[in-house]
């Protein structure tokens, strides 16, 4: 396990930050869906340690085990014994575990149940809970809070707040905003919530993006509450005047992001990520924020639905999945290196560093992957490519960067590397698929194209079967069985439709 004294040619000791450094040095896990296994949770943390972080923020969702709510636990939730486990693992390793417990949006998977329907604010989308419910509300996260306090021992718990897109929807809440804004609305529900959390002996954390675009009644919040700056890459005060908040005496962190929009299986936004840890977090330190929390998110949290009669639901299925934590250690490093050493960091010299230490790689080879993964990945929309003239132009210009990457070969960490070939894999059988769609969706698809586009389609399946292996063996043991197997089974399901299309015309 390599440290400081390797991370990626930076020097072993830190620089003196004094006053300036962030006392608070975490990650943030989301396992909404990718569910890791207790094993691989473990082995994350003690990683964690190593790189010198000392918080974690656990997004549970339903993989946690409410007493008294066991209605909200998925498939794939741990047992009680299984997070005390954890959590004391992490006492050792002097890591804080603070669990997110979303509170007003983002709860679809609390409002897929019967249960709960009462709290809706939209019978349909059910993202979130109607503010004007608080009675009922405060009965649940009551509960709700009094059980993770009861697991957890770290100061903090994180209520989230973010993204409540439907403030002001249902007619009682569209009443309310008439009479007195959508930032009462907002800050009236979350008061209550955050004063549940220090009614149980800790401190609220709190997405600031909601209270930021709606400050007028920010006041109202007890001022215990911190507010998490998540910039992944925009401008700063991109959802507001945060010297405002802090003038109010709030307590600011950031959040950085390793994984987030527009990620996906076939494209990650290497640059964005790389360049996104090298600004924002000098930014924080200059702006007096008290920590940092990278982020690194496996969907959207954006949902797609099977309904039975009223809207009940039969299943959901996130819209965008990106490519698991497992093959993402190289960000994480980089943000170790951004935190110690804020004035040294530069990505491309990191890169090359970090390949030369991590897997034996020599300069040119370095530069090799450093241009694997910052070339920009070209989106696919509506079946065409956003700005090339078509899906061949765009493939050809990644093979330029791709192929060099299967001519590369590591001394050590080979696993960690396979990676970089898998997503660079996907990326290419997602274009030969998108190429066959780009006819299949043009005037010239005719009949006579049928057997030709199927026989692609063939092939792409065949291989997509292989990729499917790989992916198996690289993340067995850190993602559960069940859960590979649906997220190949999701992948291929676009490739799989239009196969079908097409062999159904014959």
């Amino acid at each position: 396990m390599f440290f400081f004294q390797s991370i990626a040619g930076y020097s072993q000791s830190k620089e003196d930050l004094g006053d300036s450094d962030f006392k608070v040095k975490g990650f943030h896990l989301d396992l909404r869906v990718q569910v890791m296994t207790p094993e691989a949770l473990k082995r994350f943390a003690r990683q964690m340690a190593d790189f010198g972080f000392n918080t974690l923020v656990m997004e549970w969702e339903a993989t946690y085990p409410f007493k008294d709510h066991l209605t909200i636990a998925n498939q794939f939730s741990y047992s009680r014994e299984e997070i005390d486990d954890f959590i004391a693992y992490c006492d050792q390793l002097d890591i804080q575990v603070v669990p997110l417990q979303q509170s007003l949006g983002h709860v679809e998977y609390i409002l897929r149940n019967p249960r709960y329907s009462v709290l809706k604010e939209d019978r349909k989308d059910i993202s979130q809970l109607c503010p004007m419910k608080m009675v009922e509300s405060e009965v649940l996260f009551q509960s709700l809070f009094k059980d993770l306090a009861e697991t957890h021992n770290s100061d903090y718990i994180h209520i989230g707040g973010d993204e409540t897109y439907l403030l002001g929807h249902c007619d009682l809440c569209s009443a309310r905003v008439e009479e007195v804004g959508k930032s009462r609305l907002f800050v009236d529900h979350m008061k209550m919530i955050a004063n549940l959390v220090i009614e149980n002996g800790k401190i609220p954390l709190m997405w600031a993006d909601i209270i930021l675009k709606y400050p007028e009644a920010a006041a109202g919040l007890p001022k215990e509450t911190v507010f998490v700056d998540w910039n992944y890459g925009w401008k700063t005060n991109h959802f507001g005047d945060i010297s405002k908040l802090q003038d109010l005496g709030f307590t600011f962190w950031g959040a950085p992001s390793i994984r987030s929009h527009p990620d996906n299986w076939y494209m990650t936004n290497w640059s964005t990520h790389f360049n996104n840890q090298r600004d924002f977090i000098p930014y924080a330190r200059t702006s007096q924020y008290e920590g940092m929390i990278m982020t690194s998110w496996s969907t959207s949290g954006l949902y797609g639905f099977t309904w039975d009669v009223g809207y009940d639901v039969a299943d959901m299925v996130q819209i965008r999945n990106t490519y698991p934590m497992s093959g993402f250690r190289i960000l994480i490093a980089s943000y170790a290196a951004a935190l110690s050493h804020p004035e040294e960091f530069q990505p491309q010299e990191f890169v090359l560093n970090y390949a030369s230490e991590r897997f034996g790689l020599n300069e040119k080879e370095g530069n090799q992957l450093w241009e694997f993964l910052v070339f920009p990945r070209e989106l696919i929309s509506k079946a065409k490519p956003e700005k090339s003239k078509s899906v061949p132009e765009v493939k050809e210009n990644y093979r330029q960067v791709s192929d060099p990457l299967f001519q590369l070969t590591p001394n050590q960490h080979v696993d960690e590397f396979d990676h970089f070939r898998l997503m660079a894999n996907f990326r290419m059988l997602y274009l030969d698929y998108k190429q066959v769609d780009e006819v299949y969706n043009s005037p010239e698809f005719t009949q006579d194209l049928l057997p030709s586009l199927t026989k692609q389609m063939e092939t792409i399946l065949e291989r997509s079967e292989e990729l499917n292996k790989a992916f198996y063996e690289l993340n067995s043991g850190f993602l559960y069985d069940a859960e590979i197997e649906e997220l190949n089974r999701q992948r291929e399901l676009p490739i799989k439709v239009l196969y079908h299309r097409l062999a159904k015309l014959k």
